[in-house]
């Protein structure tokens, strides 16, 4: 009888019959990886969890559902494929036909009893702007007997930083997604620091405020108008190579915007005084651009909602009180859970006891692909939010594991030009236990504080199984 010979390096029986060191791959306890190391064995460690508790059945319905693999192919595609150019800039009364005495705010609905410290403060600084109340106690008493009406931003297909809030005579850019014909909408920015948007109405604020409409908002329209419209998704595809990453970095963004604007700025019907100062303005503010990221990372979205099947988040927005969700395919109903508070950097003699819990529409840009989860792009990001270099690149790594892909357009040099992570699929999350990773700016806890700091935050989890379980109750 002939003896079985070893097989050669190459042959198809190679690892069975050859004498190798063995190799383990091991999920869970860590105990288990140890021993075997401590047997001169070859481990490696899958990060594996079960998925978040009770979801097990409403899981297994949704990956069922037949729809859902094409459902999330369009969507991911629809995402993508959108355009945002900036080709108006008007007061929110003719943009989207806001009302004397309506205002919008970011995040999910709320009312003003459980509105937070720097809504409120936000609220009261636009009544006063509009010369609704003559002081801030006329503004918050009729507030609080509901002389007003609130509506979110993103029932308007606008977003909002921060508190959100717009007021019908603010300007705002209108950008436009040419392939699906859809307008989005934001406010502009007025810098850092005792800002409405971080819930500061004092005298200083609405000064500002006044001649943003008076001068600034004029001025942008005359640009746009005659030098647009400005591809507003290609600076944030050039902004991630030059180390911002589109949420609170956004310095490259900003100047490449003003090299855009300026021609028109400087040739507006206006005084030279103005147009310095509008020039100046814009210049020194680091977050000039991050209102028109916004809105194109809005487009994104709206691009990818309503399609029945599909389990793509679409939006993530705080106002200060909740987190809310929104998924494709389960339409305009919002999932909610208690905002949590961001653990960061903080301002001057500010701590943690003076951070409201987490607030603004601007996570609308990790619902896109950039922001949080493209924070490789932009390690210099820690000086400002926390953590470390390490952090920022291991935070876009992770948030592969809980998207349906890599964005086309927006890339990360130090993964090699790799596609930042785009598309949160609830699924992912629920299996995983993974959160999406968002940065932010920190508001005051108290209403007309302003901005305390700059951090870290994930939403509540419990979002993902409510919205899982909607999807289920479709299939």
């Amino acid at each position: 009888m002939t003896q079985p010979t070893a097989p050669t390096t190459g042959g198809p029986l190679r690892g069975l019959l050859a004498v190798e060191s063995p190799a383990v791959a091991t999920a869970g306890v860590p105990l288990f990886a140890e021993a075997l190391r401590g047997q001169a064995v070859a481990v490696t460690e899958a990060d594996w969890q079960p998925p978040m508790e009770g979801t097990e059945a409403n899981l297994g319905t949704v990956m069922a559902d037949t729809r859902r693999a094409e459902a999330n192919a369009t969507a991911y595609a629809r995402l993508t494929a959108s355009t945002a150019e900036l080709c108006d800039v008007k007061q929110a009364k003719d943009a989207l036909g806001l009302e004397r005495g309506t205002f919008l705010h970011a995040g999910p609905p709320i009312d003003w009893e459980r509105a937070s410290g720097p809504l409120r403060g936000a609220f009261i600084g636009a009544v006063l702007f509009e010369g609704l109340a003559d002081t801030a106690e006329e503004a918050e008493k009729a507030l609080a007997a509901g002389k007003f009406t609130f509506e979110p931003c993103h029932h308007r297909n606008a977003v909002g930083p921060m508190a959100g809030v717009v007021s019908p005579s603010m300007w705002m850019y209108g950008l436009r997604d040419e392939v699906h014909d859809a307008w989005s909408w934001c406010s502009l920015n007025e810098g850092l620091g005792k800002v409405l948007r971080y819930g500061a109405y004092g005298p200083e604020v609405v000064d500002r405020l006044h001649w943003m409409t008076d001068v600034l908002g004029p001025i942008l329209q005359q640009s746009v108008r005659a030098t647009g419209p400005f591809d507003i998704k290609s600076i944030l595809a050039q902004m991630l190579q030059m180390g911002d990453e589109g949420h609170n970095r956004n310095r490259a963004g900003s100047l490449m915007l003003l090299r855009e604007l300026l021609p028109g700025m400087i040739t507006a019907d206006a005084s030279s005084t103005d147009i310095a100062e509008a020039v100046r303005f814009s210049g020194a503010n680091e977050h000039f651009f991050l209102n028109l990221g916004m809105p194109a990372c809005k487009l994104a979205t709206m691009a990818a909602h309503g399609i029945p099947g599909s389990s793509l988040v679409t939006t993530l927005a705080r106002n200060g009180t909740d987190f809310g969700i929104r998924v494709s395919g389960t339409g305009d109903e919002w999932f909610t859970g208690p905002a949590n508070t961001p653990e960061g950097l903080f301002l001057g003699d500010y701590g943690p006891e003076d951070a409201n819990p987490d607030i603004g529409d601007s996570a609308i840009t990790e619902t896109a692909g950039i922001g949080g989860f493209a924070m490789a792009a932009a390690p210099a990001i820690v000086k400002f939010v926390g953590g470390d270099v390490a952090f920022a690149l291991r935070a876009t790594q992770t948030m592969y594991e809980i998207t349906m892909g890599e964005h086309p357009m927006y890339q990360v040099p130090i993964l090699d030009f790799r596609g930042t992570p785009t598309g949160i699929d609830v699924v992912s999350v629920v299996r995983t236990g993974i959160l999406p990773q968002i940065n932010t700016g920190m508001a005051g806890r108290v209403a007309g504080t302003g901005q305390v700091g700059a951090g870290l935050v994930t939403p509540p989890a419990e979002c993902f199984p409510a919205a899982l379980a909607a999807l289920a109750a479709r299939v």
